[in-house]
Formats: C-alpha cells, structure tokens, sequence
C-alpha cells in the first residue's frame, strides 16, 4: 500500500480522510496542520509544514492537500511536489467518471460526482460531493466546484477558480481564472478573470 499523509485540518480533510479509507489502497500515517486537535479522525498530528522535508526522508510516498483555499492548495501542492511526493488523484468509489475523462494528480472527486466524457479535472481541483462536469469540461489548475454545482458540456473553470454550492455554468460557457461565483449562481455568459459574480442570471458584486 502507498503511505500517504494528509495536509490540513479541517473539514476538508476529514471528508477526504474517509474518500482515503473508502477506497483502501492507501496507509494513513497521519495529518500535517499548523494547528489541530492531537488525533484528527484516528490520525496523529505529525507537525507543521517544516516537517514535511524530514517525513520525504523517512520514506513517505504521497500526500493530499486537504485544504479548500485554491490559492493555498496550489502552493502546497508545489511544494509538496519539489520535495519528491506524490500527489495521487482521488477518486471516491461512489462518484462516476466516465472512461475517457482524466483526473490530473492531486485532483478529488468526491461522493456522487459527475466527471463525464471527455472532460478533465486538472492537477489538485476538487469536483465536490455532487456536483457535475459534463461532456468536454475543462476543471483549471486548483479550482473548485462546489457541492451540487453543474457545468454544462465544453464549459471551463479558470485555474483557481471557484464555483459556489449549487451554482449552474451554461454550455460553453468560459469562467477565468481566479473568478469567485456564489452559490446558486446562473453563469450565462462568460466570466473575466479575478471576478466576483452572484445571482440569477449571475452579476458583479459590487
């Protein structure tokens, strides 16, 4: 089995500590957090990020980045990644991915999500409990779409990008680059890079 600790805390990473042991190809050794309580679902806090370069040493195979921040989750799957760890694609047993989808490294998709043809989740995105990626979408970089959130076919997220909670992105439709929708969003039209968008049809925030 790979040896794989667990980077963050919080609720994220006790969802996917569960994915982890679901799928049970992997050997939990524990959760590295700037803070938490000693034992996080059963696992031992091992440390900080300082300690992640001496666990490389000791033979650690992988890590996931349990942390729903996209900025952050990019920054420490970079690292992670220069220091000699894997960042294995998690995929949970109840979710549908479709045979000719990808899922990138350190990408998740969680419980009764929907990864189909042709569409792709780039390294470290989270496709969250429920929600969908049609035919030919394109998941950026850390980007996240949340729970019961829906993209249409040949619809994009932007890397870092964030789809809220229920949220809809009609066909085709391009969200950019670090673009925050709220939930229950109707995406119909395209969205710039860095904006803020809420509503039905969905609009600025000012």
């Amino acid at each position: 089995m790979t040896t794989l600790i667990m980077i963050g805390a919080g609720g994220h990473a006790r969802v996917l500590i569960e994915l982890c042991q679901a799928l049970g190809s992997f050997e939990l050794l524990g959760v590295v957090a700037q803070s938490g309580p000693p034992r996080l679902m059963g696992l031992p806090l091992l440390g900080d990020e300082s300690h992640l370069e001496a666990l490389r040493r000791q033979g650690v195979q992988a890590a996931c980045v349990a942390v729903g921040d996209n900025a952050a989750r990019a920054r420490i799957g970079a690292r992670l990644q220069a220091l000699g760890f894997a960042l294995p694609a998690l995929v949970h047993p109840a979710a549908f991915v479709a045979p000719s989808a990808v899922v990138s490294p350190g990408a998740v998709v969680m419980a009764r999500a929907v990864l189909g043809t042709q569409a792709r989740a780039e390294r470290l995105t989270i496709l969250n409990t429920g929600a969908i990626a049609d035919h030919d979408v394109v998941l950026g970089e850390a980007s996240h779409a949340a729970p019961g959130a829906v993209l249409a076919g040949h619809a994009s997220l932007g890397a870092g990008a964030l789809l809220g909670a229920g949220a809809a992105v009609r066909p085709g439709i391009v969200v950019g680059a670090g673009a925050v929708i709220g939930a229950g969003a109707a995406v119909v039209a395209d969205i710039a890079p860095g904006a803020t968008m809420a509503g039905v049809p969905a609009r600025p925030l000012t």
